[in-house]
């Protein structure tokens, strides 16, 4: 019998001062058999990091043609396109002329990917939003994820401040420190 998705609950407490977002959000996210801790926690904070009215997760990984997250508009289609990992140039310039914008969010080191992208031909790639998580951060994050999860993020000039109210079987409260950053398009 193959393994199903697992539900994890979230209530996230998010401050992003950078963009003016100060909402409580509540949401649940299936993690496919095959998704890694860190690329789950990738997804939420693209997810906090994203928030607006009708962002939503997608079946991502289980159906190869969409994107990990979107927002739609009031028609049913993807304004804003979000990517986790390394996606493709071939990807990144469907995804460009499909909607308005595309973001990508990866944990891992992106050079080979910036180098795989330099060069080739995508869709207005000039607007496509490149962001990197601190790989130890995402790690650490990734470490204290249980079925339900309760996070307080503020977000100023980048630097991600998350506290985590952990059981005390887990190690109680955690608070961790880490980055987004922003990558130019490879030339």
């Amino acid at each position: 019998m193959a393994q199903g998705s697992v539900v994890i609950s979230f209530d996230v407490q998010l401050s992003d001062v950078d963009r003016g977002v100060y909402e409580a959000l509540s949401f649940k996210v299936a993690r496919h058999p095959s998704e890694t801790a860190m690329y789950l926690v990738t997804r939420v904070l693209a997810h906090a990091l994203e928030w607006t009215e009708g962002i939503e997760f997608t079946p991502g990984l289980a159906t190869a043609d969409a994107p990990a997250l979107c927002v739609r508009d009031g028609t049913g289609r993807i304004r804003t396109w979000i990517e986790i990992g390394t996606p493709d140039a071939a990807r990144l310039h469907r995804a460009s002329k499909a909607c308005d914008r595309v973001s990508v969010y990866c944990h891992k080191n992106a050079d080979s990917w910036l180098r795989g992208l330099a060069g080739q031909t995508v869709h207005d790639h000039h607007d496509i939003g490149l962001h990197r998580f601190d790989g130890p951060f995402v790690d650490a994050v990734a470490e204290q994820i249980e079925r339900r999860n309760t996070w307080s993020l503020s977000v100023t000039e980048g630097t991600l401040y998350l506290d985590i109210d952990a059981p005390s079987d887990a190690g109680g409260p955690q608070s961790l420190v880490g980055a987004v950053t922003r990558l130019p398009w490879p030339q």
